[in-house]
């Protein structure tokens, strides 16, 4: 059998572009994503003496239509001391008639009333920080308005993460699921990205967190001084503080489908797009080697299916006795083999994080956000001010 290679053709060079963005990705694959994919809590549940006092904290601007049905689930976790910080930021709906009802009638829930805006901090960071300045206990649990406890376990399964010495426990919250294109697009952004964050606090590197499902020690908020380092960010009140203040000791993962809490996604998709562009605009923040992991991610994926279809339209790099009779299937199995392994670690992981009816599309969305996450990386930089 003869074969030849050309190898000063571009054909040969897009060919050795395409195995060394295989490589990568199954490296990611296999090497990271196996991670949250075979994931085993392991230990046993604390007992109740042995629960340390929480306090919940998230920030409300005109979500009435949100803590009527979010604060009485809250009420309702199973767990023997804990207090719901409510900050009021400024709205203009029924909220701060709500929560000052709410008080009266439960001692549990804490109203904090911002009414006036702050220039000097941005988004949700200043009214995040008077929330934690309020709560009375030193473990903090954050998640947003917008976000459902699936049961009374959640607040539970969150502090059975914390030993002697964990300061942070970063969480997963899956988008509510819905019967639509656009829902199922921005759940697989979210499995994406939770595989990348999730894997890499297992792989002892946490980077990131997202405040939907986030705890940490406010202790360890007050001696990094808070925000201060990235007040002027519109973005990065979970994200950029976690990249600040993790490490490989402190730093420990909740993965628990059965004791999620969900969220509802943003409601079109101008409004999703935007909120990605802002997210992504946090990575220049991130330390070298979350930003060098997290580029060669993206990169490899984009390049892989860039070299692919290049491949499949161009003169063969190399011929194996009949022209390019055995070309097309060699491409064709190295390709199913990067499926393939995405398909299993996915499905893997889906069943621990609990997102549903994605594998259907896999590649349909995985190939979408090949293209679409350097374009949103770019809109990041563009509209979103990070110095």
């Amino acid at each position: 059998m003869h074969i030849s290679f050309s190898y000063n053709s571009l054909s040969f060079i897009i060919l050795i572009i395409f195995c060394i963005s295989l490589i990568i990705q199954l490296l990611y694959h296999w090497g990271l994503f196996s991670k949250v994919a075979f994931f085993k809590k392991g230990g046993r549940p604390k007992l109740d003496e042995e629960l340390e006092p929480v306090s919940i904290v998230l920030c409300a601007r005109d979500a009435y239509e949100y803590l009527v049905e979010l604060i009485p689930a809250l009420l309702k976790q199973d767990y023997p001391d804990f207090e719901i910080v409510v900050v009021n930021d400024c709205s203009d709906d029924e909220t701060e008639e709500y929560l000052k009802d709410l008080e009266r009638q439960e001692s549990r829930v804490k109203p904090v009333q911002l009414k006036q805006h702050l220039n000097f901090f941005n988004g949700k960071k200043f009214p995040l920080s008077m929330g934690i300045k309020s709560a009375q206990n030193d473990l903090i649990v954050l998640t947003d308005c917008n976000c459902m406890p699936v049961n009374d376990q959640w607040l539970r399964s969150m502090v059975n993460r914390y030993n002697s010495r964990t300061e942070i426990v970063i969480g997963y919250s899956p988008y509510v699921q819905k019967k639509s294109v656009l829902n199922r697009i921005m759940r697989f952004d979210s499995l994406q990205n939770g595989l990348l964050y999730l894997s890499a606090a297992l792989n002892r590197h946490p980077y990131m967190g997202v405040g939907k499902n986030l705890s940490y020690r406010k202790e360890l908020f007050y001696r990094n001084k808070g925000f201060i380092s990235h007040y002027t960010t519109t973005v990065g009140d979970d994200d950029l503080f976690i990249s600040q203040v993790a490490n490989k000791k402190n730093t420990e993962v909740l993965i628990d489908a059965e004791n999620a809490i969900l969220c509802t996604p943003p409601s079109n998709f101008r409004l999703w797009m935007r909120q990605k562009s802002s997210r992504y605009s946090t990575i220049p923040k991130y330390s070298p080697r979350a930003r060098l992991s997290l580029s060669l991610f993206y990169l490899s994926q984009f390049l892989f299916y860039a070299s692919f279809i290049a491949l499949l339209c161009m003169k063969p790099a190399f011929s194996i006795t009949n022209g390019a009779a055995f070309y097309i299937p060699i491409l064709a199995f190295f390709f199913l083999l990067r499926f393939g392994t995405q398909l299993f670690i996915y499905y893997k992981a889906s069943k621990r994080l609990g997102e549903k009816g994605l594998l259907p599309g896999l590649i349909v969305y995985d190939f979408m956000f090949a293209v679409l996450s350097p374009l949103l990386r770019l809109m990041g930089r563009m509209n979103v001010g990070v110095e």
